[in-house]
């Protein structure tokens, strides 16, 4: 690490977000262990952008939902909402700072590193948008978001650059996880190659990330959208929907309907995301949060992302009608259906004989594990799921 320069005793704030990294309590563990063996004082805090519903406290409730706490990692955390304007970007942008994180003698940025949810650039959803997003609380990330998803590459690149020279980051510390989601990597990022390390993970993550088994879907089921899944609820790039004004979707995978089923409890009642799918049940309704989700995305300006799909009482009744919107016409049994417990965990996955077919005309390694029929409860739950398990 090179705070070896800081006096001794120097207090070392430590970046915890509000994502569902694997491992996250350790690896904070473990920072805050050598950072105490090197004579320095660690302390956390929450750099999650909006999350929590803008509040110090809400923002501690995220952590403590993640297993983050004072007694797991070791270390006090100090949640504040007050941020630092350290000064402009050459293209005028205001770069904004948490005030406890800036007022301590050094910050260690630790976060994961992968695809963005709205965006494409060299860099995306890593140590930069932490720096950017994370620390700048809600006022930073209001204005990174302001010039909409077609500039935000260039904006956390700009205004973390700006935030690396003027203020006392020392190090970073990426993690790169698998297509299981297991920690594949750990690494030491020096504020010299910054961008250009971080880059380099970016590629790596991407070449690990999981997928559907087929790219073109007639029905996709989502068990469990969630904050904790992807900060979008259900992943983009997972899912194949930007739903972003002016920014064209992708041509693949192409899924014709989505239903998405309940919320994640630690979500906290942050539903965005929502906006994604075509229909929900009235159970995940229920649990939405609307100050919550409508902070989050009045701040990321993904509006549509936040809006309300077709709301059904019962998963039944949710996903027969979703099966009903695709054609009075339609062959239920030549349908591709593909049912996930959410968009991060996709080792294992229910399919249709028609998707299964199709994997077996594929040079795809899968794996069949058992079969079930599509059922429901006595009341009109989901119980057991649909056709064969493939991954």
């Amino acid at each position: 690490m090179p705070v070896h320069h800081l006096p001794a005793h120097a207090e070392i704030a430590i970046t915890a977000g509000s994502r569902g990294i694997t491992n996250i309590v350790e690896i904070l563990r473990s920072a805050v262990e050598t950072l105490k063996q090197m004579g320095f004082k660690p302390f956390l805090v929450p750099a999650m952008g909006s999350h929590g519903g803008a509040t110090d406290r809400g923002q501690l409730n995220v952590l403590k939902h993640l297993g983050i706490t004072e007694t797991s990692v070791g270390a006090p955390i100090r949640s504040s909402m007050e941020t630092e304007l350290l000064g402009h970007t050459s293209n005028g942008k205001p770069v904004y700072m948490d005030k406890i994180a800036f007022s301590a003698n050094g910050i260690i940025v630790i976060n994961r590193v992968k695809a963005h949810t709205a965006f494409r650039g060299k860099i995306e959803s890593g140590l930069s948008k932490m720096i950017t997003i994370g620390l700048g609380k809600r006022k930073g990330a209001s204005f990174v978001h302001s010039d909409g998803a077609l500039k935000m590459a260039e904006n956390i690149e700009s205004v973390s650059k700006f935030a690396l020279e003027n203020s006392n980051i020392q190090m970073g510390l990426a993690v790169v996880e698998n297509g299981y989601e297991a920690t594949a990597e750990v690494v030491g990022i020096n504020k010299r190659d910054w961008h250009k390390q971080e880059a380099e993970l970016l590629q790596q993550s991407k070449a690990m990330m999981p997928g559907l088994p087929v790219d073109n879907i007639h029905l996709l089921i989502v068990e469990e959208m969630g904050k904790t899944f992807s900060g979008t609820g259900m992943d983009p790039n997972i899912i194949g929907r930007w739903r972003i004004n002016g920014v064209p979707e992708p041509e693949s995978p192409e899924i014709k309907k989505i239903a998405v089923l309940d919320l994640s409890a630690s979500s906290f009642g942050n539903a965005q995301g929502i906006g994604l799918a075509d229909f929900t049940t009235m159970r995940l309704f229920n649990k939405i949060d609307r100050k919550s989700t409508y902070t989050n995305a009045l701040t990321s300006t993904y509006l549509q992302r936040a809006m309300i799909p077709l709301i059904y009482e019962t998963e039944q009744e949710t996903i027969e009608t979703a099966l009903q919107s695709l054609g009075p016409d339609t062959d239920i049994e030549s349908l591709k259906i593909v049912q996930i417990p959410n968009t991060l965990h996709l080792e294992s996955v229910f399919v249709s004989r028609a998707v299964l077919k199709e994997l077996e005309q594929s040079n795809k390694e899968f794996e069949v594990v058992g079969r079930h029929l599509l059922s429901f409860d006595k009341n009109h739950d989901l119980e057991n799921k649909l056709t064969v398990t493939s991954r």
